[in-house]
């Protein structure tokens, strides 16, 4: 059965009129107070027993599909496995044929190749109608050879396309020093953890016996791997397309004494970021890779390094009451956990409840204890901080440990000072991670070389980690709520969100979709930093934020606005983006205004009986347009939280 979603549920929707201010009614209020407790039980009611939450992070079918195809390359795939993979990739395909990479969204190429490759793998026949139907618009655009550079790794470990046709990166990366351009620091974490394997892979170019022929996506079955002209000589695509012509001449004469060195120092590096829960980075596609690098390099499958990594990838499938398989690209526990707790504290429940006190300890067990890849640019620095994930002691997230700090201050916890201890240890770290320009990147400090986006290689999204609008105002709100908005460091920061504010009043949002986003946390943090209500830059964001609200009184963007402008602040109400919209109304003194009391009841109106929010669309980033993701808490504890400031008050005056 096919999903009939078909890209209409991105249509625009109009726009409401100019807000006005009045008291809010008694019955916006009343639906409030019954939204907010209803949302309060429900959340309590998802904590796991540990003290921790998590909600599913839903992103597309290439990871289930690329499962598949570790699992067929391995010889490990099983019939339990496919056939419920194959189940959900098939209730995610859009009526047209295609797969999308976020809800509503339009048909993309590389994420049909490898939807279609594995359910043939699971037996689905290339003339059924679903299967004819993807196959047809995937020569529409331009077959396999217009797929991006991981889709045909993956179709060159089965013979499906030559190896002599992709990007080369050699393993002998592992040897650039740090200063050198392109040295594996120069790439963010998430792709410095992928590329280093891959430059095994590529090395290796290993072919297995394919399964099935897969001429029905080729558009040109004499040449099936075309050759596209190269750049002008004076372009930097020009340069870095004859850069690869000279890796790809290299690989052919590397001495294979050094080839064999390098290879086993990118596989010692890969083991020594092994996490004790046997993944890398808590993220499933460095996993993968890993698996596989370290399987050609000598490694079987009984071996405890691949069977440890090989069990964590079981960790990230979810299994639905319909027997159909997700798999997760990531977990989010610290990160829902954090915000979780803000919302409770905020919508009310009393500071030392048992529920959140159990939250708080939690999160203390979390804080990392040791040095990381972040410590390659600030050896000196002292470790500390909070990873995204169960496990990843190797890439603490400055964006979490600004949420878990502000969560912790928030919960009257039984020994203060332990919490006191860990947010000053935090509050160290996150100052060193501080980067040139003033403003704060998620996992690395200056990672903002021009070079990595460049290789043909990287075409799969952000490849480099600079600073961003979000991270920043988190952290900025974090060192104002511990008394540091006037340290010239946070006044560095506070500069650096003020220069970004776009023309229309609001702020780009990296990690999450995305004006809204942006602004939504950027508001909160100027106003906690000091910045009154009546500064400019909040006034031109109030000013935009109730421009752009929808004529339900919800507010919604969709991804698009990542590429097209028309796009931006445009999109159907969510739960998520509302409550980010009026966490910054409030923040700038909005209470009493027409935009806020709508869009409060906006939410107060959609909520389930059960107190939770349904919220299909995606409103997380992973990379800007080309990774997206439904975190299924953010439904829960961003309307609560709007709705609890709504009714109490900011709520920064923790604990």
């Amino acid at each position: 059965m096919t999903a009939t979603t078909d890209g209409s549920a991105g249509a625009i929707p109009p726009r409401a009129p100019a807000a006005t201010e009045s008291a809010p009614t008694p019955a916006a209020l009343d639906g409030a107070r019954q939204a907010n407790q209803r949302a309060i039980e429900y959340l309590l009611a998802h904590q796991d027993e540990e003290g921790w939450w998590k909600g599913d992070l839903e992103t597309n079918v290439t990871m289930d599909a690329e499962d598949l195809l570790l699992r067929q390359f391995l010889g490990i795939r099983d019939e339990k496995t496919t056939q419920a993979s194959a189940l959900f990739i098939r209730g995610e395909q859009r009526a047209d044929g295609t797969w999308a990479t976020f809800y509503g969204g339009p048909g993309e190429l590389s994420t049909t190749v490898e939807a279609y490759v594995a359910l043939r793998l699971a037996g689905d026949d290339p003339e059924d109608e679903h299967m004819a139907k993807a196959s047809a618009w995937i020569r529409a655009q331009g077959g396999i050879a217009s797929a991006r550079v991981f889709t045909r790794i993956w179709l060159a470990l089965f013979g499906w396309w030559k190896w002599d046709d992709l990007p080369q990166l050699p393993p002998e990366l592992i040897y650039f020093p740090k200063w050198f351009p392109l040295n594996i620091y120069d790439f963010g974490c998430w792709a410095r953890q992928t590329i280093v394997p891959l430059t095994i892979v590529s090395a290796k170019r290993p072919v297995r016996p394919a399964p099935f022929a897969l001429d029905e996506l080729h558009t040109d079955h004499r040449n099936p791997n075309p050759h596209k002209p190269l750049a002008p000589a004076a372009s930097w695509d020009g340069v870095f397309q004859r850069l690869d012509k000279a890796l790809h001449a290299y690989h052919k004469v590397a001495v294979p004494g050094v080839r064999r060195m390098a290879m086993r120092s990118a596989a010692r590096w890969i083991i020594e970021r092994q996490e004790n829960d046997g993944c890398w980075g808590g993220i499933q596609p460095p996993a993968v890779y890993s698996v596989i690098a370290l399987h050609l390099v000598g490694y079987d499958l009984d071996h405890p390094v691949l069977r440890e990594g090989l069990a964590s990838l079981d960790r990230f499938a979810v299994w639905r009451e319909d027997g159909a398989r997700m798999i997760e690209a990531c977990q989010s526990p610290v990160w829902d956990t954090c915000l979780a707790t803000i919302a409770l504290v905020d919508a009310g429940l009393p500071a030392d409840h048992p529920a959140l006190v159990k939250a708080v300890d939690w999160m203390l067990d979390e804080e990392i204890a040791r040095p990381g890849d972040w410590s390659v640019r600030r050896p000196q620095l002292a470790p500390s901080g909070w990873a995204f994930e169960f496990h990843n002691d190797n890439y603490p997230d400055i964006d979490d440990t600004a949420e878990v700090a502000l969560a912790l201050r928030r919960v009257r916890h039984p020994d203060p000072a332990r919490v006191d201890a860990a947010v000053k240890r935090a509050t160290t770290w996150t100052y060193g991670m501080q980067s040139k320009n003033g403003g704060w990147a998620a996992f690395d400090v200056d990672n903002t070389s021009p070079f990595p986006n460049r290789l043909p290689f990287c075409d799969f999204g952000e490849v480099i980690d600079p600073p961003s609008a979000d991270v920043t105002a988190h952290v900025v709100e974090f060192l104002a709520l511990e008394g540091k908005a006037h340290d010239p460091r946070t006044r560095r920061g506070i500069s650096w969100l003020l220069a970004e504010q776009e023309a229309s009043g609001a702020w780009f949002g990296r990690w999450g979709v995305n004006y809204l986003y942006g602004t939504g946390s950027v508001v909160p943090a100027l106003v906690a930093a000091g910045l009154p209500a009546a500064h400019p830059a909040i006034r031109r964001a109030v000013d935009w934020l109730e421009s752009v609200q929808n004529d339900d009184g919800g507010w919604g963007e969709d991804l698009r606005s990542y590429v097209d402008e028309s796009w931006v602040a445009r999109g159907e109400s969510t739960a998520s983006q509302t409550g980010w919209a009026l966490m910054a109304l409030l923040a700038a003194g909005e209470r009493e205004s027409k935009a806020v009391e709508r869009g409060i009841s906006w939410l107060a109106e959609t909520q389930r009986e059960d107190g939770s929010w349904d919220e299909p669309h995606f409103t997380g980033t992973g990379f800007p347009w080309d990774f997206s993701i439904n975190y299924h808490l953010y439904r829960q504890v961003f309307p609560l939280t709007a709705i609890g400031r709504y009714l109490n008050g900011q709520g920064n005056e923790g604990g």
